[in-house]
């Protein structure tokens, strides 16, 4: 077992009232067919280094060990998907994962992209890299151009550098690359940070410092289980195949973070129903395709099946989804289920046994007014920035074990619903996952040789397409339209 996995599935084990007794085993390789043994070779076999070094031109190394956390996670949520499918019949005493397992689960949308039936848009490299005059380094976020527009206007930045920058800046989630306009960051690096404050909340933009410490400012726990109500007793299915088969799980999520939440409870054998709006979410049409729909949204939500419903004119036709279902799962802004009558609270008068769970950017970290609680300012905010060198990756690390940390405290919670008898509420936000990521640096070199870029001993990868057709990743991997990783536990 690695060390860092070890310590990070023990952590989140140690949050539960009682352990399932089932034996848990983390390798470094896995399935995959090659030999490696440490975080810097899986960094380097698995596409880790070549994504998180799109936005430098060449493969990087992430300083912190990333793939040993997820790992940990992975772990324990198999142990707890143990205890639950022992406790429904399921003859299991062991589970194991892989480091390596938990590398190409953090790739999955950069995968589906890069093999799917359309060609991956090119991406300059580049890095927001804002800075103030009085030498802040910050981070910012929006999701509405019109928000982008006023506030580079407010800054007086040349109007076609603020057109320019925005499709590579809105993209920056996929592509992990973000080549802004040089004129934007001469615009910002005019003023003192308390201008560009100001400007950002008259604009409806959030602007957060990069700290300059690594230390997660507050000790918060990965998740949180809150009691709702009394439960039923889930219904068997028999045969069992996998720990979660014959429960629902209704979700209404979108981006990363959600959908890869309800993607692991699906993996583990859950009936997911997804709830989209009038016409399917709009990033099913988002480029790359595979078929007729994206591959980056396929990744995570194919298999799901899906009920279009308006949130705002239809809340009871939700209600009646979750009646019946065993999870809600959402990753709605603050404030946005309780507008519709779809906090827990309301929910748990529907369906006492529910387990509802909500994946937020930030928990109660900024209070009733967050700032937008996405990727890239919650590594600015949380000191995983400061540990990989003071700049966010562009590589969706805290979306990705925000998802994992939110299907882990759900698995928590079906555990106790079959133990205790009780419907549950999660907490669990990106904040509180990045707490689980490793501080302490590690100079992992990647040198260029006339073989190609080399980490260590281990040759680093520099083509995800590539390794999707590596016949040693094949028992990793799947094929259908595009490549995703399969399941990463083993039931024993």
């Amino acid at each position: 077992m690695t060390a860092v996995a070890t310590a990070v599935a023990a952590r989140n084990l140690a949050l539960l009232e009682e352990v399932p007794a089932v034996g848990w085993e983390i390798d470094w390789a896995g399935p995959v067919g090659l030999p490696l043994a440490d975080e810097t070779s899986v960094q380097a076999a698995c596409g880790i280094m070549h994504v998180h070094g799109r936005a430098g031109g060449r493969p990087a190394a992430l300083a912190v060990d990333y793939a040993s956390a997820t790992a940990g996670v992975l772990a324990a949520q198999g142990v707890l998907a143990a205890g639950i499918g022992r406790a429904r019949g399921l003859a299991v005493a062991r589970v194991r994962t892989s480091v390596a397992q938990a590398a190409l689960i953090s790739l999955s949308q950069y995968l589906a992209a890069a093999t799917a039936d359309d060609p991956e848009e090119d991406h300059a490299p580049g890095t927001p890299d804002l800075r103030s005059a009085d030498d802040v380094r910050f981070e910012m976020e929006t999701l509405d151009a019109m928000d982008w527009l006023r506030f580079w206007t407010s800054l007086e930045a040349d109007p076609g550098a603020v057109r320019r920058g925005w499709r590579p800046f809105q993209q920056r989630f996929a592509t992990a690359a973000c080549a802004l306009p040089e004129s934007l960051r001469a615009a910002v690096g005019a003023r003192d940070f308390g201008a560009i404050a100001e400007a950002a909340r008259n604009a409806g933009v959030s602007v957060l410092r990069v700290r300059e410490d690594t230390e997660h400012p507050t000790r918060v726990s990965p998740w949180k289980l809150t009691k709702l109500g009394t439960a039923g007793t889930p219904a068997r299915v028999a045969p069992l195949r996998l720990p979660l088969e014959g429960l629902t799980v209704v979700e209404s999520t979108r981006r990363v973070q959600g959908p890869m939440a309800g993607h692991v409870l699906s993996l583990l054998g859950a009936d997911v129903v997804r709830i989209e709006p009038p016409g399917g979410d709009p990033m099913r049409g988002i480029p790359p395709m595979a078929g007729d729909c994206s591959a980056r949204f396929s990744a995570l939500n194919a298999g799901k099946r899906v009920v279009e419903v308006d949130l705002k004119t239809a809340p009871g036709e939700v209600r009646e989804l979750i009646a019946d279902a065993d999870v809600f799962l959402h990753n709605w802004a603050p404030g946005k289920a309780a507008q519709l009558g779809l906090d827990a609270e309301d929910l748990a008068r529907v369906n006492p046994g529910l387990v509802y769970a909500w994946a937020s950017g930030w928990g109660d970290e900024f209070g009733d007014a967050p700032p937008l609680g996405t990727d890239f300012l919650v590594q600015a905010h949380s000191g995983v920035a400061a540990a990989l060198g003071r700049s966010p990756s562009l590589m969706t690390l805290t979306d990705v074990l925000g998802g994992l940390v939110c299907a882990q405290g759900v698995l928590a919670a079906l555990l106790g619903r079959l133990t205790r008898g009780e419907g549950a509420r999660v907490d669990s936000s990106l904040y509180s996952a990045a707490g689980l990521i490793p501080r302490t640096r590690s100079n992992r070199e990647v040198l260029f040789t006339e073989d190609g870029y080399v980490a260590g001993r281990t040759p680093v990868c520099t083509d995800l397409r590539a390794l999707a057709s590596d016949p040693r990743f094949s028992p990793a991997l799947k094929h259908e339209g595009h490549v995703f990783p399969v399941a990463p536990w083993e039931f024993e």
